[in-house]
């Protein structure tokens, strides 16, 4: 581990392990960087859904905020559920006074179950102060659905979305395509073009947290120093791994396993 290189995760807690901190904790660790985080949310849930949801005080997300970027040397700053207008508008404001930091924003709106992970009032406040100070972007295909307000039925539709995106906010987006049929492919698009990231579909794998693994992948090694370009493929393979060398958590369930290049999980 490079133990002078820390990415921060602001995101909520998932008390299945799964997903949010915990994922983006994991991810950072097997990337070989320090994971520091400020927690947004506490939710209660497994692999089925959402129980319940405790938003932290931004009062309290604030100072969490200011504690790590004051004491830590923070090279990649990685956001995922962010839940209110309040912790929101806290967030960006602390943000916007390190730009210097490269900012990966996975645009959490609701878990893989389907439970909501933001209120609506939040998401218009979500574009218009946070988008701006983004180094990326990362919707997968329903959140890229609610931003362009249209339903993006192929890998053509995706582009076209992901390049009317970058027009209107003038930052690279990292369109995730793992929900359309075929091969899973990834489109980033940024000031260059775009650029396909392709890997054969992983089945029969719950793929709870693969969102936030993803993009805790892309910050990661943005805080090793990588070109976007290559983080993002860098990251795309650690999540296809992730997903092929699955953990078996219990009999018939197969879940990420973060740690895969340490050997991963045997079935029992």
């Amino acid at each position: 581990m490079l133990k002078n290189v820390v990415a921060l995760t602001v995101a909520g807690s998932d008390s299945g392990g799964g997903a949010g901190i915990q994922a983006d904790i994991k991810t950072f660790s097997a990337c070989g960087v320090y994971g520091a985080s400020v927690i947004t949310a506490v939710t209660a849930q497994n692999l089925e859904g959402v129980r319940a949801i405790q938003a932290i005080d931004p009062q309290v997300v604030d100072a969490q905020l200011r504690a790590v970027l004051e004491g830590y040397p923070v090279k990649a700053i990685k956001t995922g559920m962010l839940f209110s207008r309040e912790i929101i508008e806290t967030v960006a404001a602390v943000i916007k006074e390190h730009r210097r930091i490269p900012v990966v924003i996975d645009p959490v709106f609701a878990a893989t179950s389907g439970s909501r992970l933001i209120k609506p009032r939040a998401i218009r406040i979500l574009h218009e102060l946070l988008f701006p100070l983004a180094a990326l972007v990362t919707p997968n295909l329903p959140e890229a659905e609610f931003l362009c307000q249209r339903e993006l039925r192929s890998s053509d539709d995706l582009r076209e979305a992901g390049e009317s995106l970058f027009k209107i906010y003038k930052i690279p987006f990292l369109m995730k395509g793992g929900h359309l049929p075929g091969r899973a492919v990834d489109l980033l698009v940024d000031g260059m073009g775009v650029k396909a990231y392709g890997a054969d579909l992983v089945r029969n794998v719950n793929s709870h947290g693969s969102g936030c693994t993803f993009s805790a992948a892309v910050a990661a090694y943005l805080a090793r120093g990588r070109s976007l370009r290559v983080a993002v493929a860098e990251a795309k393979a650690f999540i296809t791994a992730s997903l092929s060398r699955p953990h078996y958590l219990r009999a018939g369930t197969r879940v990420i396993d973060h740690f895969h290049r340490k050997g991963g999980s045997a079935e029992r």
